[in-house]
């Protein structure tokens, strides 16, 4: 049995390029994997401790992811992986998961982002600025090299300051905007990102959300209202969400993958509004580890 550290994960130097392309790979073989919803445990002041199992045929594995999360801690989630050889049930390693967490989770907001934005979206909001939105800004900068975006922030704390400072490279073709709240950041972004990890409340009132806006927020929270007006909902999978408490009020739900394997449709115009859970699912971090 292996035990193999964030620090060897880094080590490993994994582009952005290498975690869209095994992003869409697992969630084009979806149907091939066998997945449970997670068990979730919370307890006092907001924290939890979510365990996530998942089984890979097609690669011969299995493994059980654990997250937790702790209010007062910096960062607030931690999580580890179980991996098991699933022909023979070998234990094969115990690896840090936060990385491949923080990689897996932007990429899969960039997939959703190409896969369901409108085509000539511009305007990006973005709430909660931490490693998960850095990893989901870098992922959509690289998909879309050439494109010119405007980019308002949720200003927190000296998150705002950071996160432009980190992404200077991206300048001038990205525009930053600091704003003060909520509904500054949403009304008029064709595309939200929302990374905040706990809300007691929704974020931001309905007439926020412009036509053909797409919502992505990638730890649920905060958008429940999006639920009763917006033209569709998706998400990673159905197991995971149909105990949402609208879930029977969707308009209309499917799962990501669907749309990827064009069993259902995604957009269908440039008007409607879509919010697209990214609950993230163990399939992904078993996929990034396995290989």
């Amino acid at each position: 049995m292996k035990f193999i550290t964030h620090e060897d994960i880094l080590d490993l130097d994994i582009l952005p390029t290498q975690c869209l392309e095994w992003v869409s790979e697992i969630i084009e073989s979806k149907e091939q994997s066998v997945l449970k919803p997670k068990i979730s445990m919370p307890f006092e002041n907001s924290g939890f401790y979510n365990t996530m199992p998942a089984m890979l045929p097609h690669k011969q594995t299995v493994g059980v992811k654990v997250v937790n999360r702790y209010a007062n801690r910096r960062p607030s989630l931690d999580s580890q992986l179980l991996l098991y050889d699933l022909a023979t049930g070998k234990f094969l390693a115990l690896l840090d998961a936060n990385y491949i967490t923080t990689m897996r989770t932007g990429a899969v907001a960039a997939h959703s982002i190409r896969l369901l934005a409108k085509q000539d979206f511009f305007e990006i909001g973005m709430i909660g600025l931490g490693n998960t939105a850095r990893a989901a800004f870098i992922m959509l900068m690289e998909s879309f090299p050439e494109r010119k975006f405007q980019v308002k922030l949720k200003a927190y704390k000296d998150q705002h300051r950071q996160f432009i400072e980190t992404f200077q490279r991206y300048q001038p073709r990205v525009e930053f905007m600091a704003c003060e709240t909520n509904e500054e950041v949403v009304r008029g972004s064709d595309v939200i990102i929302s990374s905040v990890t706990y809300s007691d409340g929704i974020l931001c009132p309905d007439d926020c959300f412009k036509e053909g806006c797409l919502v992505v927020p990638i730890h649920t929270r905060g958008f429940q209202n999006c639920d009763l007006f917006f033209d569709k909902v998706f998400a990673d999978d159905y197991g995971h969400v149909k105990h949402f408490q609208y879930f029977d009020r969707f308009r209309s739900f499917g799962e990501v993958s669907g749309v990827v394997t064009n069993k259902i449709t995604g957009r269908d115009n440039n008007t409607q509004r879509i919010l697209v859970y990214n609950i993230g699912i163990a399939i992904h971090d078993i996929y990034f580890e396995n290989l």
